[in-house]
Formats: structure tokens, C-alpha cells, sequence
């Protein structure tokens, strides 16, 4: 993502000249370059999913039936949640509003990456590729320094399910990658290798896999075979990196522990590689179990025995890169 230099420098030069490290606060200022930024001053954090909505403006059809999430988070929430993290960037992912606010909803986003006060800096924004209109209402954006793809969720529904396969959905998708923006992939465990037969259509396209691809971390390995096999079959595919989130908010809210999602966590990075990972909180989803702060030392405690290096990339330099 495109580096904002005079925020970038506000939100991040404190944790930098607390760590000592002049130049490593130059280097990733700079993260322009080919190579990735050096020096993660305390592991600095950019969170590559962040949930933001506002019920007043954006009525979510999907929050009403959990009371933990029916109400609205904003940003001063997003700022309570990850206080102290040193989280110096953060990307909003949609929300699934109503079809006719979609367009309402990427200004709205796009205005507040715009400002100062807050950590967003870029989204990735609702859209429905293949459908009339679609390629009207994403050039639009197509010279925003904000905008960086489109998701929308597959295999919601027995209609979309068979999307992947879709001569309009696939042009639609071909046509991010020559707008240079991505793909979320944002599927059932089951539903993997049909991402990946989209993948294949669309090489010039950069996917994104949310999620973990969505596995379960309440299933046995054995029932988790097939997810496995998918993963492995993605990673595969080198225009796909892969979100290290939102496993945190299908475990046993009462008795997880960082072992719970280690084999899923695992079996991302050494599936995908050091170099093809991003940390992502899905806040304030990932609440239904445990808190932002939580997933972070969860997965920190998880990845520990990695090295600082490849902890920098998970958490930080590759989203920068990316």
C-alpha cells in the first residue's frame, strides 16, 4: 500500500524514537523501494481488516441478531481497542451495507482515510463484479490513493455459488487487476477450490485469502483435512496472499487458548511462506471471543519461535509492501 508520508510520520515517529532507531523510522517512511521497509520497532502493527461502522448512517441487516456487535464502532472505539499496540496503520475492509450504500459507503471510507486523527489509511470497498454497472461504479476510484480492491463475499448463497465459473465475474475480476487493485477471497472451507480455479483465470489479479480461509479451529485435524488440502492448493498460486485473522472468532469463547489456532496459524505460514502473510485483526468481529489485544498475543505467542524478522513481515512489512 502507498505510503502517506505526513501521517505516517505523525502516527509512528513516538514508538520509532522510543526504540532508538532513526533509520529504521527512515526506512519505512521510504517503504516505496522494491525491498521491504527495515526495522519493526517494537513490532510495529498494520492491521490489515478493520470493521468500522456507524448504524446511524449504515443500518447492518447482519449485527442485529448478536448483541455484542449491534450497536456502532467508530473510530475512537478502533483507537480504545488497539491502545498501546503500536497498530500505526490500519486498512477498512466493507461491511455488507444495504446494495444501494455501497457507493455511500466507499466515500465515506475513502473521507476518513483523507484525515489525520485516525490510523485508516486505505480500504478495500464493497462491489459486485460481473453485474451491470460495476465496471462505471469501480473506475471511479481507480486513481484513488485510498481504494485498494473489492470484496465481495462468495458462496453466501446457493445463487453465487456457482460465481467462480461466471464469464462476467471473472471479466470483473480481471478488470481489478488491470485497475491494479485486488480481490478479497472470502469463502467456506469447502468452497477453496473454487478460488483457486478463479485465481487461474485471473493471473494478472492480486487475491487476497481472508480469514485463513475460514477454517474452524473447534474441528479436529481430521475434519479439517479438506480446508488443509485447499490451503495448500491456494498457496500454490503466487498472485495470492493470505490474511492471518479471523480464526480468533470461531473458538470456544469460554476455553481457548493460543494452542487452539496454532495448527491453523501453522499451517498458513508454511503453506504461503513468510513473504506471502499479513496480520489482520477483523475487529470488531473477532470481540464475539476475545479482545484485539488478545488475538495479538495470541498470535504473537503463537509465532514466537519465528524470529523478529519473519514476525515483522507477518505484522507489518508485508502489508506495507502489498
Amino acid at each position: 500500500m502507498k505510503i502517506r508520508r505526513r501521517q505516517f510520520v505523525r502516527q509512528t515517529a513516538r514508538a520509532t524514537l522510543a526504540a532508538g532507531s532513526l533509520g529504521a523510522m527512515r526506512k519505512i517512511v521510504g517503504a516505496k523501494e522494491d525491498k521491504p521497509p527495515a526495522g519493526c520497532p517494537a513490532i510495529s502493527i498494520v492491521d490489515t481488516h478493520q470493521h468500522l461502522w456507524d448504524l446511524n448512517k449504515f443500518p447492518l441487516r447482519w449485527v442485529r441478531s448478536s448483541k455484542r456487535l449491534n450497536r456502532s464502532f467508530v473510530t475512537k472505539d478502533y483507537l480504545e481497542a488497539t491502545r498501546g499496540l503500536n497498530v500505526v496503520k490500519a486498512v477498512y475492509m466493507e461491511v455488507a451495507v444495504n446494495r444501494s450504500q455501497q457507493l455511500e459507503e466507499a466515500q465515506y471510507v475513502v473521507e476518513l482515510c483523507k484525515r489525520d486523527d485516525n490510523p485508516t489509511c486505505a480500504a478495500v470497498i464493497a462491489g459486485r463484479p460481473g453485474e451491470e454497472g460495476f465496471e462505471k461504479y469501480i473506475t471511479r476510484f481507480k486513481d484513488s490513493p485510498y481504494v485498494k480492491g473489492i470484496r465481495r463475499i462468495l458462496h453466501a448463497s446457493k445463487k453465487d455459488q456457482s460465481l467462480c465459473s461466471d464469464k462476467r465475474f471473472i471479466h470483473g475480476i480481471r478488470l481489478l487487476g488491470e485497475l491494479g487493485m485486488s480481490f478479497d477471497l472470502c469463502m467456506p472451507p469447502e468452497a477453496l477450490p473454487d478460488g483457486a480455479r478463479l485465481v487461474d483465470e485471473c493471473p494478472d489479479t492480486q487475491f487476497i485469502l481472508d480469514h485463513c480461509g475460514n477454517a474452524d479451529p473447534k474441528k479436529s485435524r481430521k475434519e479439517l483435512a479438506p480446508w488443509r488440502r485447499g490451503i495448500a492448493e491456494l498457496a500454490q498460486r503466487k498472485n495470492v496472499i493470505c490474511k492471518i485473522s479471523g480464526i480468533i472468532a470461531r473458538a470456544n469463547k469460554e476455553s481457548w487458548t493460543p494452542d487452539d489456532l496454532t495448527p491453523i496459524v501453522n499451517h498458513c505460514l508454511d503453506s504461503f511462506g513468510p513473504d506471502r502473510v499479513i496480520f489482520a485483526s477483523d475487529w470488531p468481529v473477532c470481540t464475539r471471543v476475545a479482545t484485539f489485544r488478545q488475538w495479538v498475543e495470541a498470535l504473537k505467542e503463537i509465532v514466537r519461535s519465528r524470529g523478529e524478522a519473519e514476525q515483522c513481515k507477518l505484522f507489518h512489512d508485508n502489508a506495507v509492501r502489498f
